[in-house]
């Protein structure tokens, strides 16, 4: 240990784990980065490539290639599959006999993120898939797409019209997010290149368990966002909570809802590596951690993130689970290290959440912000998320390829990544042609 360099494993390359990597470029240590994917995920656009807008590879980069002009820094492509503090070692997936490696460690962050929370119905989750992954998103893209190829030979009415429902539980940004691309996409994207169904009448029923949509927004633009859907055409409903998930459609207390497709947006928790650490997690197994985001006891191992249970230093509230989050505890403890590694001692500075502002897009060019103390919506506020989201994005290529795409959908109205893809076969019935049925579309 006394002979190789210092070295800081940082596990996961999201917003926090890159934020934390390039706050260490001028250490003199090893900084190591182990994530499973081999890719930088911009997860705020991932429900565009749910939604055909945009194509996987427009909102990834390579970590390799984001991380190939900083020296100190090295990739493992690897699962951690639990932590031992005490002897700050990690042990990661990848030996040939199926044991695990460990990896040793000097500093430890915890990046890691979370994952869907079914709140005790696991079982619901093959049913109704979430969106945290790229093959999330192209799961989901596919589901959506597969249901219109099915309704357009579909000879029953009722089966049709629960082909074109889709159901998304949970009405936070990802839940409304996903309704209000769905219904532009069946309403406009899509009514010219079916013949024997209306896309236009799909259903986007959208469920929230709340008293109203975007609850971590002001509340005169979650009453904006409500207007703005409800003319997009989705259906909202509060209060109601789903209890249960069938192959045949949701049950909202007990009433049930005949649909083909149901997407989540409810819920998250943290990954299962957080109860190997031996300290105390909450309920849906976040890392609480103090005001230096370390974890008590621990002043080497961090947890930031959606991993970890912050709170700011300055408000004394919850930090959000958001990327600018996310972004600023990198950054801080990015600092705190290359501080100590440089031999400083003394106090750690607290961490101070800035919140600059929350922004969420139903649709091209109709968006809500809540941003300067202002509340935003439609054009001004799309146009706000735009340039935020172009800004933040990794690598220029992902910059210019997204601007284009917003740009020609625009234009055209049409979808260009509109592919079926992670089934080794389709299969649809035989189609019943409008001229065999009595309901034609006019």
């Amino acid at each position: 240990m006394a002979s190789r360099r210092p070295r800081v494993v940082v596990l996961g390359g999201g917003f926090g784990g890159l934020a934390t990597v390039h706050a260490l470029r001028h250490a003199d240590a090893d900084v190591v980065l182990v994530d499973k994917r081999n890719h930088h995920l911009f997860q705020p656009l991932l429900y565009q490539v749910a939604t055909a807008s945009l194509d996987e590879s427009d909102i990834a980069a390579p970590i390799r290639g984001v991380l190939r002009w900083q020296k100190n820094a090295f990739v493992v492509l690897s699962t951690a599959e639990s932590i031992d503090l005490d002897n700050k070692r990690i042990m990661c997936a990848g030996m040939d006999d199926g044991s695990p490696e460990p990896l040793p460690f000097d500093w430890l962050v915890i990046a890691t993120g979370a994952h869907h929370a079914y709140f005790g119905h696991d079982d619901w989750a093959a049913r109704a898939p979430g969106l945290k992954t790229i093959e999330d998103a192209i799961n989901l893209r596919s589901r959506f797409l597969l249901a219109f190829e099915n309704a357009e030979v579909e000879g029953d009415e009722a089966a049709r019209q629960a082909e074109l429902t889709f159901i998304i539980v949970g009405g936070g940004p990802t839940g409304c997010e996903l309704a209000g691309s769905m219904a532009q996409c069946a309403r406009q994207s899509m009514p010219r290149d079916f013949r024997g169904i209306d896309t236009r009448t799909a259903k986007i029923i959208l469920i929230q368990g709340g008293d109203r949509i975007l609850p971590q927004f002001s509340e005169r633009t979650s009453k904006r966002a409500h207007r703005i859907l409800t003319k997009m055409g989705v259906e909202i409903r509060l209060g109601n909570n789903v209890t249960d998930i069938t192959d045949e459609g949701v049950f909202v207390g007990d009433e049930f809802i005949p649909a083909g497709n149901v997407f989540w947006a409810a819920g998250v928790q943290a990954p299962s590596i957080t109860r190997t650490l031996g300290v105390e997690v909450d309920r849906v197994g976040r890392i609480p951690v103090g005001g230096d985001c370390a974890i008590e006891g621990h002043p080497n191992v961090f947890a930031i993130g959606d991993v970890a249970s912050v709170t700011c230093a300055k408000t004394g509230k919850p930090v959000p689970g958001v990327a600018q989050g996310a972004l600023q505890m990198g950054r801080h403890v990015g600092r705190i290290i290359a501080g100590e590694l440089q031999g400083g001692t003394g106090n750690r500075p607290l961490f101070t959440y800035r919140d600059k502002g929350s922004l969420a897009t139903l649709g091209r060019g109709k968006a809500v912000a809540d941003i300067w103390g202002l509340s935003l919506g439609g054009v001004a506020a799309w146009f706000v998320w735009a340039v935020v989201h172009i800004m933040f994005l990794v690598g220029f290529r992902n910059k210019i390829s997204v601007m284009t795409q917003w740009g020609m959908q625009g234009l055209l109205r049409q979808r260009g990544a509109r592919l079926i893809q992670g089934e080794d076969e389709v299969r649809v019935k035989l189609p019943a042609l409008p001229s065999d049925r009595t309901d034609r579309h006019g």
